[in-house]
C-alpha cells in the first residue's frame, strides 16, 4: 500500500518528508499546488490513498483512479471539493483532520473582526491611494460576539474575545456549558450581536444556514465575520444587507468562487474586508496538520 500527496505546495511537501518515518507507507509528493482534476488518476498512477489538500475530485474523475480506497483530506471541508456519499458508493473513504488549526482560525478570526470593527483595511486602500480619510470605527470592549457553531475554534474565538472585553453568546446545535459563554436560541444572538461569526461545518444540514431571513433579523449595523465556509451564508442576501447598510461591515476569508475575482461584488464594496482562505495556515498549524495526515495513513495501513 502507498500513498500520493497529489497537491503539496513546497512548504508541505518538506513539512512531510521532515515528519515522515522510515517504516511509513510508501508516499510519493507530487509537488504541483495547481495539478488539475484530470491529471489525478496519472497522478494517483494506483496508489491506494490520496493526499489531497485543496484539489477538486468529482466522481467521475475518482472513477478513473484504479485502487483508489482512501482519500485523507487536509482539513474538514472535503464536502466544498468531493461528493462523499458518491465516494462511498466507490469503497472510497474520506478521513477528516480536526482541530489542526483551531487557535490559527480563531486568532485570524478575532484579527478580522478588529479589521471591519476599525476600518483599518478601508483606511489603508484610501491612504495607499493620497487620501487622508478618518474613519469612525466600532469600540468593541462591552459589545457582545455572537458564535454560530462551538467546536474547537468557536471555543478558541471566545477565549480570545473574553480578554478583549466583549460579552459572548454562543449558539450550537447542542449547547456545550462553557464558563463565559452563554448559549442562546438563534433569533436571540442574531438580535443582540454586534459581531456574528460563523463555525459551523458545511453539510446539508447547515448549507445557507444564514438565511436572507437570518441576515435581515440581525442587529441593524452587525459586523459578519465567516473563516469557516462561505456557503453557510446566502452570499447574495449578505452583499444587499451590505450595500443597505443592515450590516455594517463583513469580514471574509471563504468564497463561493476561488480564488475571487477582481470583479466580484465582494471586491468591490467598501465595508468589506478579505483575506485569501488563509485563516488557518501558520507553520503550528501546519506541522500539524501533516502530522495528522501521517498518522491517518499509518492507521490505514495497519488495518488493510
Amino acid at each position: 500500500m502507498h500513498a500520493v500527496f497529489v497537491d503539496a505546495s513546497e512548504t508541505l511537501a518538506m513539512i512531510m518528508e521532515a515528519q515522515a518515518l522510515p517504516d511509513d507507507p510508501p508516499m510519493v509528493i507530487h509537488r504541483d499546488p495547481d495539478v488539475t482534476p484530470e491529471e489525478l488518476p496519472g497522478v494517483l498512477a494506483g496508489a491506494e490513498i490520496a493526499i489531497i489538500d485543496h484539489t477538486y475530485l468529482p466522481t467521475a474523475i475518482a472513477r478513473q483512479c484504479a485502487g483508489l480506497k482512501h482519500v485523507v483530506f487536509l482539513g474538514t471541508g472535503a464536502r466544498s471539493y468531493m461528493n462523499i456519499e458518491e465516494l462511498a458508493e466507490l469503497g472510497i473513504t474520506v478521513h477528516l483532520i480536526r482541530g489542526y488549526g483551531d487557535t490559527a482560525v480563531a486568532e485570524a478570526t478575532i484579527a478580522l473582526m478588529w479589521a471591519a470593527a476599525r476600518n483599518l483595511a478601508l483606511m489603508d486602500r484610501e491612504m495607499r491611494a493620497g487620501q487622508w480619510m478618518r474613519e469612525d470605527g466600532m469600540q468593541l470592549t462591552g459589545k457582545t460576539l455572537g458564535l454560530i457553531g462551538f467546536g474547537g475554534i468557536g471555543a478558541e474565538v471566545a477565549r480570545i474575545a473574553h480578554g478583549s472585553g466583549m460579552k459572548v453568546i454562543a449558539w450550537n446545535r447542542t449547547p456545550k456549558p462553557t464558563p463565559g459563554v452563554t448559549f442562546v436560541d438563534i433569533e436571540t444572538l442574531l438580535r443582540d450581536s454586534h459581531v456574528v461569526s460563523l463555525h459551523l461545518l458545511l453539510d446539508d444540514e447547515t448549507r445557507g444556514f444564514l438565511s436572507r431571513e437570518r441576515i435581515a433579523a440581525m442587529r441593524p449595523g452587525a459586523i459578519l465575520v465567516n473563516t469557516a465556509r462561505a456557503g453557510l451564508t446566502d452570499e447574495a442576501a449578505m452583499i444587499d444587507a451590505l450595500r443597505s447598510g443592515h450590516l455594517r461591515h463583513a469580514a471574509l476569508d471563504v468564497f463561493e468562487i476561488e480564488p475571487l475575482p477582481a470583479d466580484h461584488p465582494l471586491a468591490t464594496l467598501p465595508n468589506v474586508t478579505l483575506s485569501a482562505h488563509s485563516a488557518f495556515r501558520t507553520p503550528e498549524a501546519s506541522d500539524n496538520l501533516i502530522a495528522a495526515s501521517l498518522a491517518h495513513c499509518r492507521r490505514i495501513a495497519s488495518v488493510e
